[in-house]
């Protein structure tokens, strides 16, 4: 996967050769996926719980393949992951940005300053250049409900292919899109380690399911 070479200003213009490649785009957002996977786990996941970027490269690039046969032209895969730092956390979040690059994913960064100061603009931004280079194959957002992101991706699929990844709890909108994709995170083959304690009102087995509290009975003892 190749990282755009604008990561420290996404903003810069394209540079694009007659027979440059056709992008398939990945963009990742963390913190929205954290926030959907911690809903799911009832708390911040452990390290079994956390996706393996790994695993998703290698769908995007079995993807990517998939459609470059399909449309006969030659295309390429890139990914990107946008996330928030919170100050005080860089020393904890170095490692995770390093495996990320080590992978093939380039990364983009940005201060939790405010609750306004996250990245959903720098991806919708990120998006718009790709698509204004006049190169880009296919959109894959990866996001836990991807709701920020509607509008601009039913625009991109009167066009191209576009793919929402999430968790069905939360992207009931993408699950039942006529023109978009809905791709479960849980269903891409080595994303997550163990299965998802998950259990959704929508789709309980016939014997019945317990949804666990999502924290103990004695924190209403502190929470006055």
């Amino acid at each position: 996967m190749t990282p755009p070479d604008e990561m420290r200003n996404h903003d810069t213009t394209d540079v694009v050769t007659p027979d440059a490649p056709g992008v398939v785009l990945l963009v990742w957002d963390a913190p929205n996926v954290d926030m959907g996977l911690g809903s799911i786990l009832g708390g911040r996941p452990t390290a079994i719980y956390r996706p393996r970027f790994d695993a998703l490269g290698r769908w995007l690039l079995g993807y990517t393949a998939d459609l470059s046969l399909q449309t006969e032209d030659t295309l390429e895969a890139e990914a990107t992951v946008f996330t928030n730092i919170v100050q005080g956390t860089s020393d904890n979040v170095r490692p995770w940005v390093e495996a990320l690059r080590n992978v093939g994913f380039a990364v983009f960064a940005k201060p939790k300053t405010s609750d306004d100061s996250d990245v959903d603009e720098d991806m919708l931004q990120h998006i718009d250049l790709r698509a204004g280079s006049g190169r880009l194959a296919g959109v894959v957002v990866a996001s836990a409900d991807g709701q920020a992101f509607r509008e601009p991706l039913e625009d991109l699929a009167h066009d191209i292919p576009v793919t929402v990844i999430g968790f069905r709890e939360h992207a009931t909108w993408a699950v039942q899109h006529d023109t978009i994709t809905f791709l479960d995170l849980e269903d891409i083959p080595g994303v997550f380690r163990e299965p998802l304690p998950r259990v959704s009102l929508e789709y309980l087995p016939d014997e019945g399911a317990w949804l666990q509290p999502l924290r103990p009975l004695t924190a209403l003892l502190t929470s006055r």
